[in-house]
Parts: C-alpha cells; sequence; structure tokens
C-alpha cells in the first residue's frame, strides 16, 4: 500500500485511508473526486460525523440519568449535513444568531431541539427570539435578560455562566472562553445575584445554567475541567428547579502527532462524578468533535519552486477559506492524494492570498509534489467553510456531504 512518508498513523481514523495508491474518505477516491469537481473543495464523510455522534451519545448515557445533545452549527452549516442530522434524530442543535435559527428551521430542526446561545445580544435579536418562544434560550448578560423580558415577558430561559476559568487546545489562550482575564462570555458570580433578582422581578423563569470555557481539549485538560465543574457548583446552589445544565462543547480531537483522542470514558466519568447524582438533565454542544475529522479541504498544486533553499509549493486555496492554521495555530495535516515514488522533500505549504501569513504548514516533509497534484489538507470539516472570507475575492469553493 502507498502511503505519504511524512503521514504517521497517528492521523488514520475509520473511513481515511490509502487504497490503490489513492487517497479514499470512505468509499471516495479524493483526487477522483477533485478532478470531477474541481478545487477547492470540502469533502463530509457522513459516516464518520454519524459515528462520531454515536459515540458521544454512549459515553453521555454513563454520565447522566438523562442527556442532550445539540450540535454547535457554528462549526459546519453546510446544508446537507445539518439535514442529515436533523433527519437522523439523533442529536439537536445549537446556533448564535438569528439567520442561523432560521437555516436550522429550514433544515428541519424543530424549536424544541434548538438552543440558542448568543453573545451581545441586539433588540434586532431579541425581536427575532420573541417569535420563536419553544426554543431553549441562553443569556449572558444583564443586557439580554432586559430585552428578552421585554419583549418576551414569562419566558423560560437559561443563564450562560462564567466560572473564571478557561479550557482549550494544549496552552492556546486564543481558544479559552474564561480565565484570569475578562472575557465577554457569560454571567460572572458577582453578577448572578443581580441577574436572578432581575430575572424574578420581570417574570422570566431560569430553567438552565450553561456553561462553556473553551475549545479543543483532550485528555491532559480534564484536569482544569474538573476545577471547572467544581466551580460550577455556587452557581447551581443558588438555582432551584434546574431543568438542564448545558456544559457546552469544546471536546478536541488529534490534530498534530503527539495527540491521542480524548479518553471519553475519563470525560464521562468527571460528569458522573460532578453532577450524576443531580436531577437536572446533562446539555452539550460539540461542533468539532462531531464533524472536525471528518472532513478534508482538497487543494490543487499550482507551483513548486526553490526560493533561498525553502521549496514552496503554492496551492490554489488560501488562509481565507480555513482561517484556523492562520488565526489560532490550529494546524491542517496535507497529505497527498496520489503520492509520488521517490525520497521524502521538505517544503513550506503557501496558499494563493497576498498575505503573509497565507502558509498552511512550514518545513514539513513529504512525497515528491509536482504541479497539478491534489492535496487532501485533514481535520478540515470544523470552522472552515463556515469562517471563510472572500477576501481577494478567491472565496469559490464546492462543498460535499459524502456517504
Amino acid at each position: 500500500m502507498t502511503r505519504p512518508t511524512s503521514a504517521a498513523d497517528w492521523w488514520r481514523r475509520p473511513g481515511l485511508d490509502f487504497r490503490h495508491g489513492e487517497l479514499h474518505l470512505g468509499r471516495q477516491s479524493l483526487a477522483r473526486l477533485a478532478e470531477e469537481l474541481g478545487t477547492p473543495l470540502y469533502a463530509y464523510h457522513g459516516a464518520r460525523i454519524r459515528a462520531n455522534l454515536r459515540r458521544l451519545r454512549a459515553a453521555l448515557r454513563g454520565a447522566a440519568r438523562a442527556s442532550r445533545i445539540f450540535y454547535a452549527m457554528k462549526s459546519n452549516r453546510y446544508p446537507p449535513l445539518l439535514s442529515a442530522l436533523a433527519a437522523s434524530g439523533g442529536c439537536g442543535v445549537d446556533v448564535c444568531s438569528p439567520d442561523e435559527l432560521a437555516l436550522a428551521r429550514r433544515a428541519g430542526f424543530p424549536e424544541r431541539d434548538i438552543s440558542y446561545t448568543g453573545t451581545s445580544f441586539s433588540e434586532r435579536d431579541a425581536q427575532s427570539l420573541a417569535r420563536h418562544p419553544r426554543v431553549h434560550l441562553n443569556c449572558d448578560s444583564l443586557s439580554s435578560l432586559r430585552r428578552i423580558a421585554r419583549l418576551s415577558p414569562g419566558r423560560e430561559v437559561g443563564l450562560r455562566i462564567n466560572p473564571g476559568l478557561g479550557i482549550g487546545y494544549r496552552r492556546n489562550a486564543q481558544l479559552r472562553y474564561a480565565g484570569a482575564r475578562a472575557t465577554k462570555f457569560g454571567l460572572y458570580r458577582e453578577q448572578f445575584g443581580e441577574a436572578l433578582a432581575l430575572a424574578r422581578e420581570s417574570g422570566l423563569k431560569i430553567v438552565g445554567l450553561h456553561v462553556h470555557s473553551g475549545c479543543g481539549f483532550l485528555t491532559p485538560q480534564l484536569g482544569t475541567l474538573d476545577r471547572i465543574f467544581s466551580a460550577v457548583r455556587p452557581f447551581l446552589r443558588a438555582v432551584a428547579d434546574l431543568r438542564y445544565l448545558n456544559l457546552g462543547g469544546g471536546l478536541g480531537i488529534p490534530l498534530a502527532a503527539g495527540d491521542r483522542p480524548l479518553d471519553l470514558d475519563a470525560w464521562s466519568r468527571l460528569i458522573r462524578r460532578h453532577f450524576g447524582r443531580d436531577t437536572f438533565e446533562i446539555w452539550v454542544e460539540p461542533g468539532d468533535y462531531l464533524v472536525k475529522d471528518a472532513g478534508v479541504l482538497l487543494l490543487q498544486v499550482t507551483q513548486v519552486e526553490i526560493k533561498q533553499r525553502t521549496r514552496f509549493v503554492g496551492l490554489d486555496g488560501g488562509f481565507n477559506l480555513h482561517p484556523e492554521p492562520a488565526f489560532y495555530d490550529l494546524p491542517l495535516e496535507p497529505v497527498p492524494c496520489r503520492p509520488r515514488a521517490g525520497a521524502g522533500q521538505t517544503v513550506t505549504i503557501a496558499g494563493n492570498i497576498n498575505e503573509a501569513l497565507d502558509l498552511w504548514a512550514e518545513s514539513i516533509a513529504l512525497p515528491p509534489l509536482e504541479e497539478g497534484d491534489f492535496l487532501a489538507l485533514l481535520n478540515a470539516g470544523g470552522y472552515g467553510a463556515s469562517m471563510s472570507s472572500n477576501h481577494c475575492m478567491r472565496g469559490k469553493f464546492v462543498q460535499r456531504l459524502l456517504p
């Protein structure tokens, strides 16, 4: 079996492998798909998404008396993907804007299966939410509570809280939604009493709490998650008759050599130890965990050229298509779709945007590459297409959901 000399087995997973000298996602040759549809091209493996969802549901069954999963749409809002999740009945969806809410409804999610967790609510946001009274709404500020109370008196709401502790992939501070430095997300302990009084005085009923402290955590970060869960307990004691505690998302996947899959059993045990005796439901909002490792971004090699001893491999797509490597230093592993024979070469992979930061990877070893070859950037299923822009008017791409 032929495979890239630089591709260690750490990135392997069900559905992604080399057969007959070509990289396959499920039954589909990615080189042939790129030839058929053109590049840039996002391809998503539906079977992998379903498997990720099943695995997460199984872990939650052992963690709480009752639980629900709400897929975080901001990770990937490709309509066929959303419709498939809605039709499966295996999860709801979490949205963070009125337009995302409208898209969720078009995809087939009923209001009861939609959680809305936004920030910096505008008057227009509150007016939109007033037209969807059965959506599960989480407010993260006193201001949003006042707007909702005025436009939706008597509504049931959740409160997003800030435990003052953050968590994220490795030591990446950009992925922490809470911590020693004040963030815009959620209500702090010193505000919480005022929020409860405001809700009581305005007729709102608090039925849930929501806490999301960061993105991409793996097993080594579970100690921090343990402390975050402990910090939630004082908030819980202040509210009677909670219906749910939403633990947010943030579950990570391996992105680089040395990463290992999140120990879901350890994560489940942590939830059970902190909240297993409580009567409220446990809700979670995974985005990346469901879709990130199910997606690849296919790009074509446009040039191979040595400049001052650096071999640059240019591609027909840049960081505007998938901003995470440039914005958050989160890697996308490049793998040739049809690896060529020969000694590996150290290369720097560059995009086609006129910005210095438009580099997909630097000083990595790959098999020989030539113009016209296709590269697959792995782990591209989350926060790629959904965050893309038309910078330099190079924002066009194709998407496909594979079986």
